[in-house]
């Protein structure tokens, strides 16, 4: 299961590793703690042989020894330890001691005088740490040295090592904990700023839209606090261009249903048969333009989402074909000259949306509408090196170069324009196009009066 807390994230990244250390540290503690105790208790073992080998003597012919109690006495301990010894000499024997404990694996060396040799065995079925010390006799060296076995239980020698780990290990458990309290205080007092952002942000008021203060931020969540203090902004943008959208949306919607209104009450009022069909066609008027401007409105709001679905082919030529068969009857009612030029039977082109079709159709529809009876709409569609060009050119009045940007505004309309029309044509065209990634160039034809709007799409290839 993923972690959601970054406090609980930290200290799993600080206190695992910690603690893998501190188990490494106390395996080796154990190890130190260990061989510490065999040097104390091979000291101890080589220093009970050593008191032994001082009292072996050579009298009357014989070697003889004698076991001092102190010999013994070192091993003195609450373990009560087995002790066993062995006394031997090449020549004679066993001198003192049990003939059964085992000799050295490797025996110490005889010509260097006070040689030891340290061995673990089993005796009588219990481990046993064992010193072979070889002790020359000096007044009679013809009987060679004599070997002082000691050997003493394991008990006080585990005892010792499980003392010494058991201390060592304490003391980390304790600086474990201590880093562990510190290192709880010291996020605490850590994440604070970001406890305090929180706070800030759910404080703020549904209507709020301030920046966010950057001053008392520490430096690593500064980008954070920036990225929301842009999304705050473009927020603002958003909304505020939704609030005028509204307010000129109801206001465009106001005027038609009070025309409607009036148009019904004339009608009903009316008993001439003449003026209710006069009104009725008014209303039908009415309705086409309104349910018009509604279609614009839902074409504006879904483009503004700008949405990213995965890019999908279409044929532009296609496109263009339907478009000027679906307006043919109005150009035709116009008596409007409507071509269509290209060089390639299908131009590939990428289209988000899926309303590259929307976007044809209100240019050439615009088109049409401002151009006067007898006119010339002409649309050409042709590659030119990585891209498409889509060009919409018509013999209207044209558009004033001071107004090319203007004109893209939701329901603005120029002064000079008595052509039916709710000024969201091409507000629409500019939203479709920047949700295509498309740049739409408004200009004017050099031989004539009118307008060109060029569209350049991004080519899609095979």
């Amino acid at each position: 299961m993923q972690l959601r807390s970054l406090r609980t994230q930290l200290l799993a990244w600080l206190l695992v590793p910690l603690a893998v250390f501190v188990a490494f540290n106390s395996w080796v503690a154990y190890r130190n703690a260990a061989a510490m105790a065999t040097v104390v208790h091979d000291r101890i073992l080589l220093g009970s042989a050593r008191i032994i080998a001082e009292q072996v003597s050579y009298e009357d012919g014989t070697l003889q020894v004698i076991v001092p109690p102190a010999a013994l006495e070192l091993f003195q301990s609450d373990s009560h330890d087995s002790v066993y010894y062995r006394i031997s000499s090449p020549n004679h024997g066993l001198l003192a001691g049990s003939d059964d404990l085992p000799l050295a694996p490797i025996a110490p060396v005889t010509s260097r005088p006070e040689e030891s040799t340290f061995f673990d065995t089993i005796f009588r079925g219990q481990p046993m740490r064992v010193v072979a010390f070889s002790q020359p006799v000096f007044a009679a060296p013809e009987h060679g040295p004599v070997l002082i076995e000691v050997a003493q239980t394991r008990r006080s020698y585990n005892e010792l090592a499980e003392l010494l780990w058991m201390h060592t290990v304490q003391q980390q458990l304790l600086i474990l904990a201590a880093v562990v309290v510190l290192l709880w205080i010291g996020m605490r007092r850590g994440l604070a700023p970001i406890m305090q952002l929180r706070n800030t942000v759910q404080q703020r008021g549904p209507n709020t839209l301030e920046a966010l203060d950057l001053a008392a931020v520490p430096y690593e969540l500064a980008p954070l606090v920036n990225a929301m203090n842009d999304y705050v902004r473009r927020l603002e943008k958003h909304m505020a261009a939704h609030s005028r959208f509204i307010a000129n949306a109801s206001h465009q919607l106001r005027t038609p249903l009070t025309v409607l209104n009036t148009q019904v009450d004339y009608g009903l009022r009316s008993a001439d048969i003449d003026n209710k069909n006069v009104a009725l066609t008014a209303i039908r008027k009415g309705v086409q333009h309104g349910t018009k401007l509604v279609n614009q409105l839902l074409m504006l709001s879904t483009a503004e989402m700008r949405a990213r679905p995965p890019y999908e082919d279409v044929n532009l030529v296609a496109i263009v074909k339907t478009v000027l068969e679906n307006l043919a009857l109005l150009a035709q009612n116009k008596s409007i000259d409507l071509g269509f030029e290209f060089d390639e039977d299908s131009i590939t082109v990428r289209d988000k949306l899926s309303m590259l079709d929307e976007l044809v159709s209100n240019l050439v529809d615009n088109a049409l509408r401002y151009t006067p009876p007898g006119g010339i709409v002409t649309v050409s569609a042709m590659r030119e090196g990585d891209q498409v060009i889509l060009r919409i050119e018509d013999s209207g009045p044209g558009i004033p170069e001071n107004e090319y940007e203007r004109v893209f505004e939701r329901f603005y309309r120029l002064q000079t324009d008595h052509a039916e029309g709710s000024g969201l044509g091409l507000a629409i065209v500019r939203e479709i196009a920047a949700a295509c990634d498309a740049k739409i160039i408004l200009s004017a034809p050099l031989t004539h009066q009118g307008l060109i709007v060029t569209v350049i799409l991004e080519r899609h290839w095979h």
